[in-house]
């Protein structure tokens, strides 16, 4: 039996009990995994608690027709296809539900093995979008960041294909989330060392006592909690490549050793007198200014000469601007799947604003913005009530700096935009619940969840 078959999940939805009988077995008898329901309310239920890959919904049904069963789909932005099932005379219905968002349909008359047909069509698309997300998911966001059409990045990337298979230490600047790892990384993967190690570390992020257990690694007993022997990141990385991240932070006493380290190209382990010969090469980076490190007795001025053989300054995000429509597109895209969400739509307003903006943050702070809106976005549309950058307004949601999970900011905004909408239309709940593309039941639901109440 083919498992493709098996694994694509089918829900017919069709108030004729027979026919619902009928294209149960036909599907099961192909291979497929079928369940069926006997109106919309049905489906939409089951649909909350079952993962389906393609709905086959008849259009003329009690209680709720088929072009509102889609429309109420879409709203749940689920990621199901579907195929609506019509009589000979009402195809113009058919195309309707297509402009909707239906993958095809079907004649109620004609023969089930067509139906067969349209289905393994739309599962093979299915499959054929499922690998080109896997491969987008999977590829190495470092491809599409060196793909840039800045002059000065694209200098500094020649610096680096230049130097790759050399042994000098490289020292990277730049504004925090510029991308120094990725630049790091590449330099690794395309030198002479590419099938070695690639260990990175943020010097910032572990404290004075621990940071040089893990670069030198340590001996048993050599301090208390030390149970056994380790290697450090040092002994991990011969061979390959080291990336010291964050090396403005590193401690002065810890700079020391670093320096000995790099002078003799050898350690030693906490509580060992044995040198370990190593062949490791260096890359550095840091967003500080190490010059005005060293005047301010942070920072070794012997070390400097050491790590800055090649001085290599990543241009911050705001002086790349032709590079911006690529990596906004691919994080849409990656952000599409890993939401999973399909053909999200940006207006002009909000793109405009994500080309124009100058991005403190960088790379990091794009990604976490597109990340945000396609959350908070509705029927797959991108809107500025989800753009909120910071200044922006709307980004006063999150009170007085402090970070909330991503389902109150969406419950939050949710909750102002349906009083805003509602003061908007004079809490006309009719009017305001065709205004959000919403059902008036719905719009009811939201008032009694979220408390809202027309002043008086």
């Amino acid at each position: 039996m083919d498992n493709n078959r098996r694994n694509y999940r089918i829900l017919i939805v069709d108030d004729e009990i027979e026919y619902q009988n009928v294209v149960s077995l036909i599907l099961e008898d192909a291979g497929y995994s079928a369940a069926a329901c006997s109106n919309g309310r049905e489906a939409l239920e089951y649909l909350k608690n079952n993962d389906v890959d393609l709905v086959i919904t008849d259009l003329r049904m009690p209680v709720m027709t088929g072009t509102e069963l889609i429309e109420n789909i879409r709203q749940m932005e689920l990621d199901v296809d579907i195929l609506v099932v019509t009589a000979y005379g009402s195809i113009e219905g058919a195309v309707d539900a297509i402009r909707l968002g239906a993958a095809d349909y079907f004649v109620k008359s004609s023969d089930l093995d067509e139906l067969i047909m349209k289905v393994d069509r739309i599962a093979r698309m299915k499959r054929l979008e499922h690998k080109a997300d896997i491969l987008l998911k999977n590829q190495n966001a470092e491809e599409v960041f060196l793909d840039s059409k800045n002059p000065q990045y694209c200098q500094l990337l020649d610096m680096c294909n230049r130097t790759a298979d050399t042994n000098i230490n490289i020292l990277l600047l730049g504004e925090s989330g510029v991308g120094k790892e990725v630049v790091a990384n590449y330099i690794h993967r395309i030198s002479n060392r590419a099938d070695e190690p690639f260990i990175p570390v943020n010097c910032q992020v572990f404290p004075e006592g621990v940071i040089e257990s893990e670069l030198f690694g340590h001996e048993k007993g050599s301090f208390t909690g030390a149970v056994g022997n380790r290697i450090g990141k040092f002994e991990e990385a011969n061979y390959g490549t080291l990336f010291l991240d964050e090396i403005g932070d590193l401690p002065l006493m810890t700079q020391g050793k670093l320096l000995r380290a790099l002078e003799t190209r050898s350690i030693e382990r906490l509580g060992s007198n044995k040198r370990i010969h190593l062949d490791v090469r260096f890359i550095f980076a840091t967003n500080k200014n190490l010059d005005k490190e060293i005047e301010q007795g942070a920072f070794r001025d012997d070390l400097l000469y050491r790590i800055n053989t090649l001085t290599l300054t990543i241009p911050p995000l705001r002086e790349r601007r032709e590079d911006l429509p690529g990596l906004i597109d691919f994080f849409v895209r990656k952000t599409e799947i890993d939401q999973k969400k399909k053909d999200i739509r940006i207006d002009e307003d909000v793109m405009d604003h994500l080309l124009q903006y100058d991005y403190p943050g960088n790379i990091r702070e794009l990604k976490n913005i597109i990340e945000r809106m396609i959350a908070l976005s509705r029927g797959g549309r991108v809107t500025m009530a989800e753009l909120m950058l910071p200044g922006g307004g709307s980004y006063s949601m999150f009170g007085k700096g402090e970070i909330t999970t991503l389902r109150e900011a969406r419950g939050e905004f949710e909750k102002k935009y349906i009083e805003e909408a509602l003061r908007k239309n004079d809490w006309n709940v009719e009017k305001c619940a065709a205004v959000l593309g919403i059902t008036s039941r719905q719009l009811w639901n939201k008032i009694g969840q979220y408390e809202l109440h027309r002043p008086e």
